[in-house]
């Protein structure tokens, strides 16, 4: 494949938003012909056609909307990246991509004290979505959720799970003694059923299991715990505060996922207030494992 058509992308990209030639001419101050040419130029690159021609317009195709939504994709991470190189060091912003779940319960929560330490400092958090790599999210931290991703990814949290429930919904349904006793409870599952299976798996116990909502992902799943709708297999550390004023409660003490955490990672190259950033939260991390232990 001969090298890619830099600049034609930057018309296409217009283009395909506007779905139209001279929609994109006039944001790019360019003809509707020269925009024209470049889309050709990006079809030949491909061997693919991305648009329709008719006479009263274009229509886009399946592939160029597909091939659209990548090129503009890239081109906001360069835009971004450029933007962070940029800026002098004192406006640039610490950028940290994380799921939903570690933003809203565990990390927005502890930005005020960060603030108060550090209030030269201004931080941006983005969603992770599938980012395997700071780089990838054009980010300078990544927190992932799984097992180890690489020997320099740091742990931040443990993730193990337990069954959690609210203490309501337990004086209605408890007393639970043994993890058999969990079969006749309202079961909440968080993306698929398959995490309680692994779970009652460890005692051995392989009985069908009551269907029960599935939720898509532990953000709307605690919802319904703490609502008191059933029983939820939730990491502890992100329920440390509901744990500890009794809001919540753990049914047993076997945990899944022992093998998962939530892991740092940062990009290769840092600004000096990123890395302060970064000391910081692994300080946390001391701290949120002291409060677990409580």
């Amino acid at each position: 494949m001969q090298p890619i058509p830099l600049a034609s992308l930057r018309a296409f990209e217009a283009a395909i938003r506007h779905e139209s030639f001279a929609k994109a001419a006039s944001e790019l101050n360019l003809t509707a012909a020269a925009i024209s040419q470049h889309v050709r130029t990006v079809e030949e690159w491909l061997g693919i056609r991305l648009f329709t021609r008719h006479a009263r317009g274009v229509t886009a195709t399946i592939a160029g909307r597909e091939f659209g939504t990548a090129v503009a994709s890239g081109l906001g991470h360069i835009e971004i990246a450029a933007r962070r190189l940029t800026l002098d060091g004192n406006e640039r912003p610490v950028s940290v991509a994380c799921i939903a779940s570690v933003a809203t319960r565990w990390l927005i929560p502890r930005l005020p004290a960060f603030r108060n330490e550090h209030p030269e400092i201004h931080i941006n958090i983005v969603y992770a979505l599938d980012a395997r790599t700071p780089e990838a999210a054009s980010v300078d931290l990544l927190i992932r959720h799984g097992p180890r991703p690489g020997a320099n990814a740091i742990s931040i949290l443990s993730a193990e799970t337990r069954p959690t429930c609210s203490a309501e919904y337990e004086r209605r349904h408890g007393p639970v003694r043994k993890p058999a006793d969990l079969l006749d409870l309202d079961l909440l599952h968080d993306e698929t059923t398959a995490a309680w299976t692994r779970w009652f798996a460890l005692d051995d116990i392989y009985h069908p299991l009551k269907p029960g909502p599935i939720f898509a992902d532990f953000s709307l799943m605690i919802a319904s715990v703490i609502g008191g709708q059933g029983v939820g297999l939730c990491p502890t550390a992100l329920i440390a505060e509901e744990l500890a004023s009794g809001t919540l409660v753990t049914l047993s003490d076997t945990p899944l996922d022992t093998e998962k955490s939530y892991w740092l990672l940062e990009a290769s190259r840092l600004s000096d207030e990123a890395e302060t950033f970064r000391d910081w939260l692994i300080a946390a991390n001391g701290q949120a494992a002291s409060a677990t232990d409580l």
